[in-house]
């Protein structure tokens, strides 16, 4: 590594309290979602230091008072050299009254090597090594060839994708780090998609008809919603269990490709026949495939069963796919992310890791799912790449390793200054 850069990285450990309290800063923002719409205050943050740090910063509403910020510092010579997104989001997991918080949610405390908070590692941990790094770079003077695009989102946790309000708004780069949970890990991801399958009868029918539907000589040509949802239910195992034996993914094990019937709403009151059912499912596939061929792949599977009902064939199901929030309109989309390991960023984030951090870098997926997925359906090339684990996300008494975080900042710092200094054409 030049002898500038790692200087300028050596200046982590000399600041780390510094990385600490900004660490603790960022926690006491109350951003859980749900509720949500409480990010403002917090985003003014980021847009404030974004500012000092000599970024141009554009905020606007997502939501009422969830704004999406991003922070654009232009390079000296951005026609000619890699421009860099880093991506991550301001709001955390939802906190529960009863939970046995050590101390609370929102109140950080350093103890034995560790910052505990809501959202320390998920994911304000990597937010504040990002932007920490960003301020190293700035305080030494350093310029940049190439541009640096900051987005804080909204939205991540409740699948708001405040990322893709940014694609929308035009933000693109070379290269996109999403700063998540990955435990420094190099990282892609499945999908997730929500549905709702709803079967509703043509007519309403009496309590006191059942007798006339279900037994011999009734006559009647009649059912139950919330029966026939039971059949669809069974189909959408078939198919769940058809995915684990014919498709895989590396990295995954056999029948991560799950169907989950997550909610049954039905049925009117005990006076009527059900006349109207609806399953809210939640899909997760591989990162080789997208949520419209996964969508269509689960309607052609249960219109096929309906086929074989008499009932279902003359009341086929219908099919509602994602949504744009778990709030407002209880759907959720989060596209796959596929790592392309040749190409030059995630090589040069690999090397800059390994140089860095002195440890052989791991790139694989991501169990979970962030917005990266957003960034790679624009067009960008993508990873995951942050502090922070799994097991600490959304826990109780959340925590981050402040080594971790450290070592992190460094590799960040220097991965910045590497791919703002590449030409375009290398």
């Amino acid at each position: 590594m030049r002898e500038k850069l790692q200087a300028i990285v050596s200046q982590v450990d000399e600041h780390r309290e510094e990385l600490i309290e900004l660490v603790k800063t960022l926690i006491s923002f109350e951003t859980p979602a749900p509720p949500a719409r409480n990010t403002k205050d917090a985003q003014t943050f980021i847009a404030s230091r974004l500012k000092e740090l000599g970024f141009g910063v554009d905020i606007w509403d997502v939501y009422p008072n969830d704004p999406n910020v991003v922070g654009t510092l232009k390079g000296t010579h951005s026609s000619e050299y890699n421009s860099l997104i880093i991506n991550g989001h301001i709001d955390v997991a939802e906190v529960n009254e009863e939970e046995n918080w050590e101390v609370g949610p929102f109140a950080p405390l350093v103890r034995d090597g560790v910052i505990i908070g809501r959202g320390a590692a998920d994911m304000k941990g990597g937010m504040a090594g990002a932007l920490f790094a960003l301020q190293l770079l700035q305080k030494n003077g350093v310029e940049l060839p190439g541009d640096i695009l900051f987005q804080s989102v909204i939205g991540e946790e409740v699948g708001e994708a405040g990322t893709l309000e940014c694609t929308k708004r035009g933000y693109t780069a070379d290269f996109a780090i999403v700063v998540d949970t990955s435990d420094l890990h190099i990282q892609g991801q499945g999908g997730v998609i929500t549905g709702w399958i709803t079967i509703k009868s043509k007519q309403t029918f009496h309590d006191a008809t059942r007798r006339n539907m279900i037994h011999a000589g009734g006559g009647m040509f009649g059912a139950s919603a919330i029966e026939k949802m039971m059949k669809v239910i069974a189909g959408l195992q078939e198919l769940e269990r058809h995915w684990a034996v014919t498709k895989s993914y590396p990295g995954f094990l056999p029948g991560t490709n799950t169907i989950n019937p997550a909610v049954i709403e039905g049925g009117r009151h005990a006076a009527f026949i059900a006349d109207e059912c609806r399953l809210w499912i939640t899909v997760h596939y591989y990162p080789n495939e997208t949520y419209e061929s996964v969508s269509k792949e689960i309607e052609a599977h249960i219109l096929n069963v309906a086929q074989g009902d008499p009932w279902l064939k003359d009341n086929p199901p219908m099919f509602t796919w994602g949504g744009t929030s778990m709030i407002e309109d209880r759907g959720e989309i989060f596209p796959s992310l596929e790592v392309d390991q040749n190409h030059s960023g995630v090589k040069l984030l690999a090397h800059t890791h390994e140089v860095v951090s002195t440890k052989e870098a791991i790139i694989d997926v991501s169990p979970t799912v962030t917005d990266g997925g957003w960034l790679g359906d624009a067009g960008i090339p993508t990873v995951i790449y942050g502090p922070g684990d799994l097991r600490n996300a959304h826990a109780v008494n959340e925590q981050v390793s402040i080594e971790q975080l450290v070592e992190y900042t460094k590799v960040l710092l220097a991965f910045i200054y590497e791919w703002s200094h590449t030409k375009r054409s290398e």
